[in-house]
């Protein structure tokens, strides 16, 4: 696959269902894949340094990675109802986190920006220290007390219960109530040193990709259960109804004002350098 574009994305039910056409060469057109799964803070770590053609990153990871790589405006995750949740062990109160340690799953992430937007206004005084721990081992860390709590993300909003944890609070709750905007998790970006003609391709396929995944939602069920980290097919389901929807083929004005808005508020509070005028426009 040496004329392949190489390109990394995670393991997660809408990630392999959306690209699931186009890695199987069934896109018509659409050039070949050479497809890496890694979780998204490696390649939030992978677009910092500049490693693939095409990434699905963190939202959050944009302003540092904008110059070399392009915003696609379809393929990615934002929408209602499925923001990161902050989890204990016993029911509390935002008040309650003030000092203490929250493991979460990168410093570099949408879930983080949305925790510490969170945070400044509802937690007085703020947290205390932040780990970072893989999102499969927050919840463990959670019940076992290693930590006092933890924001989790990906399946965990539907197995947290599983673990005994109590949900203090959704930061995508509060999010869409202080904005009234979708919340942006996660984002396809590619090289801009491949040419606008060359990105227009990738859009399409993306596009076509995601087309034929929901006329048969069948055909991706099985690489989608095989390299899901929670197998319940139940479960699998439940993700890709709830990050897979209208943003996933086009971003759109609310699309792109929800990434505005978080990078936008981000920067104000010293979390991400600030964005240039036109760093999310495409081509």
């Amino acid at each position: 696959m040496s004329d392949a574009l190489k390109i990394a994305y995670s393991p997660c039910p809408n990630d392999t269902f959306v690209f699931h056409a186009w890695a199987h060469g069934k896109v018509p057109g659409a050039p070949a894949l050479d497809v890496t799964f890694a979780d998204i803070d490696i390649t939030n770590g992978m677009a910092e340094r500049g490693e693939l053609d095409i990434l699905k990153v963190s939202y959050a990871v944009l302003p540092w990675v904008l110059e070399e790589y392009a915003l696609l405006p379809c393929g990615g995750a934002l929408g209602r109802g499925c923001g990161p949740l902050v989890l204990t062990k016993e029911p509390g109160e935002a008040k309650d986190l003030a000092g203490k340690t929250v493991a979460v799953p990168s410093e570099r992430s949408t879930a983080y920006l949305l925790f510490r937007l969170w945070a400044a206004e509802e937690v007085p005084g703020g947290v205390g220290a932040v780990e970072v721990l893989p999102f499969d081992e927050i919840m463990p860390a959670v019940r076992d007390g290693r930590v006092d709590a933890g924001l989790v993300i990906h399946e965990a909003r539907f197995t947290y219960r599983n673990y005994g944890l109590s949900c203090l609070a959704d930061m995508g709750e509060h999010w869409e109530r202080t904005t009234g905007l979708p919340i942006p998790l996660g984002a396809i970006i590619a090289k801009r040193s491949l040419g606008a003609e060359r990105l227009r391709e990738l859009t399409a396929a993306a596009r076509e990709s995601v087309r034929m995944a929901w006329d048969d939602t069948e055909a991706s069920r099985a690489y989608v259960l095989e390299h899901a980290q929670e197998m319940d097919p139940a479960v699998a389901d439940q993700h890709i109804g709830l990050y897979v929807n209208e943003f996933t083929a086009d971003l759109g004005e609310n699309g792109y004002a929800a990434v505005r808005g978080l990078l936008t508020r981000a920067a104000a509070e010293g979390l991400v350098p600030p964005l240039g005028r036109d760093a999310l426009s495409f081509g």
